[in-house]
C-alpha cells in the first residue's frame, strides 16, 4: 500500500498524546507519524490551559487538517469531532413578532399612560 495515502485530509485517527506545550499538544502514532494539535483546534472558545483538555498519555481521537507526507506530520482538529454547544443556538429560527403586540414607541408617547398608572 502506498505511504502516501494511509492518512487523508479528513479523515479520523486516534494517537497517544506525547506532550504539551502553550501552543499545543503532540500526538505520536504507531506508524511512526507524529501530529500537532495547534491550540486554536482545540475548542471554538478559549483555551487558558491545554491540560483542561489532555493530559501527557491520552489516547485521543482527532481529525486531520493537513498532511506533511516527507517529514511524516500531520495537523489535527481535537474540536472538529466535538460538538459546538453554540450549535442549539444558531438553528432556533425566528418566528416573527407576534401580532397584538405594542412594539418599540418613543418614551414621549408612552410617557401620559405612565403617569396615569
Amino acid at each position: 500500500m502506498d505511504e502516501k495515502k494511509t492518512y487523508q485530509i479528513g479523515m479520523t485517527v486516534y494517537g497517544q498524546v506525547t506532550g504539551l506545550k502553550p501552543y499545543g499538544a503532540f500526538v505520536q502514532f504507531e506508524d511512526g507519524y507524529s501530529g500537532l494539535i495547534h491550540i486554536s483546534e482545540l475548542s471554538n472558545g478559549f483555551v487558558k490551559n491545554i491540560g483542561h483538555f489532555m493530559n501527557i498519555g491520552d489516547y485521543v481521537l482527532c481529525k486531520v487538517i493537513d498532511i506533511d507526507y516527507d517529514h511524516r506530520q500531520l495537523r489535527l482538529s481535537y474540536k472538529a469531532l466535538k460538538r459546538n454547544r453554540r450549535d442549539r443556538f444558531d438553528r432556533v429560527p425566528f418566528l416573527g413578532v407576534p401580532e397584538n403586540k405594542i412594539g418599540f414607541r418613543t418614551l414621549a408617547e408612552k410617557m401620559p399612560e405612565w403617569l396615569k398608572k
